[in-house]
């Protein structure tokens, strides 16, 4: 039989997750990891992709790699960047679906409300 967790691992879970949470808080770093979803890229091909400044890249790259939501691997002088886990981009399917879902509502609302 599994044990509850305590009251302070629940706090820390929490914690953990608000943590986990911020670092798809930036659109630049949502756009990065819809550009990962099927396929590794370099640097340079998410700069081309993306067309957003390699300092920016960059930096955020190195957030999503630091808190493990990218994975990568050398390759001569390449350094390619992938998905660490699939349930990541499971995970922002759901979040835009649940956000798809809300304007379409709020759509509506406003359809009701004109009329």
């Amino acid at each position: 039989m599994k044990s509850m967790p305590s009251r302070a691992q629940d706090t820390s879970l929490f914690e953990l997750h608000a943590e986990v949470c911020k670092i798809f808080s930036h659109p630049k770093r949502l756009q990065i990891i819809e550009a990962l979803r099927d396929t590794e890229l370099t640097v340079s091909e998410v700069i081309a992709k993306l067309n957003i400044p390699k300092a920016n890249v960059s930096q955020h790259l190195a957030v999503l790699r630091q808190k493990k939501v990218v994975a990568t691997r050398r390759e001569g002088l390449n350094i390619y960047y992938r998905i660490a886990n699939p349930k990541i981009i499971q995970a922002c399917d759901l979040m835009r679906q649940v956000l798809l879902e809300q304007l379409k509502e709020g759509e509506r609302l406003a359809k009701r409300l004109k009329a």
